[in-house]
């Protein structure tokens, strides 16, 4: 149980916990202007946050995604978010070409506070969409934001998942902080949030939301991981908390924006798995495969 060693070992072990893929929530895909801009800031990481982030697949699209599936990622959530005005629908638009194309990966959208806003949800989310990315940090927006009432009212109506980076991990923002999303979900609290990152560093108050908001997940999107470790580490009870919310948590990654390979990922959570006997392989199966596929309704 301990996780795969790399790569070229995950279809199998997966296949071993009896899964015949795994399901991930956070995953990035974006147009490739896009992502070259993102890719340029991570070669700038020193100078953003202090310390190297090398890419690990920085790789043309097609090998990208030939790498995912070779890993065994079944079904993926390809994310989007703008960083400013006017680029949410556009980015939409570009979601719905690439899920179409790509059988494995599900509709997406995203969103920004604007006055279309609620328009461009609504058309989304009448075509299909099965997952929301909200980037609270890059967009530096107020999730508050009047614009955006509507549209998280929409989501939890819908029971449409919106990932939702919120926490102050790895820069705080203007308006990150798990204490201001908490007054979107007091506001819309049917609302399915998952927190990317566990909410970090601010796990302890990202488990209180889990316990009082019950539609509200944790994605591990570098929990865990020793990159991270090294600065927003996971407290010490770690798997014995996760043992109260196990059908809570979800699989997500970063991938490909990640500073090491996709089964370093894995391990972590089999490092959680094993360290709590509440845990153990059903923890597995419902955070690589059945809540994530359930919340995408795959």
């Amino acid at each position: 149980m301990t996780g795969p060693a790399a790569d070229d070992d995950v279809a199998a072990w997966a296949r071993g916990l009896g899964l015949d893929g795994l399901v991930d929530i956070h995953v990035h895909f974006l147009p490739e202007r896009v992502l070259a801009k993102v890719w340029a800031y991570f070669d700038g990481a020193e100078q953003h946050y202090g310390m190297p982030w090398p890419v690990h697949y920085r790789l043309p699209e097609g090998e990208r995604l030939a790498a995912l599936r070779a890993i065994g990622v079944r079904t993926f959530a390809p994310l989007v978010y703008p960083h400013k005005p006017g680029m949410a629908e556009w980015l939409n638009g570009w979601a719905r070409e690439f899920a179409d194309r790509e059988p494995d990966a599900v509709p997406t959208a995203t969103f920004f506070p604007e006055p279309e806003a609620a328009r461009y949800v609504e058309e989304a989310l009448r075509s299909g969409v099965r997952c929301v990315k909200v980037h609270v940090q890059v967009g530096a927006f107020d999730p508050r934001d009047e614009h955006l009432d509507a549209v998280w009212g929409m989501l939890a109506d819908a029971g449409v998942p919106a990932v939702v980076h919120c926490g102050h991990g790895p820069l705080r923002g203007e308006h990150t902080g798990l204490d201001v999303f908490a007054r979107v979900l007091e506001r819309h609290p049917g609302l399915v949030a998952v927190l990317a990152h566990a909410g970090m560093p601010e796990y302890d108050a990202a488990f209180e939301l889990v316990r009082r908001f019950p539609r509200v997940h944790l994605d591990t999107t570098m929990v865990g991981v020793p990159f991270t470790e090294s600065f927003m580490p996971v407290p010490d009870d770690w798997p014995a908390r996760l043992a109260g919310i196990a059908d809570r948590v979800v699989l997500g990654t970063d991938f490909p924006n990640i500073p090491y390979d996709y089964a370093t990922q894995l391990r972590a959570i089999a490092q959680w798995a094993e360290s709590d006997d509440r845990l153990g392989e059903p923890f597995l199966r419902a955070v690589l495969h059945d809540t994530p596929a359930k919340l995408l309704d795959v």
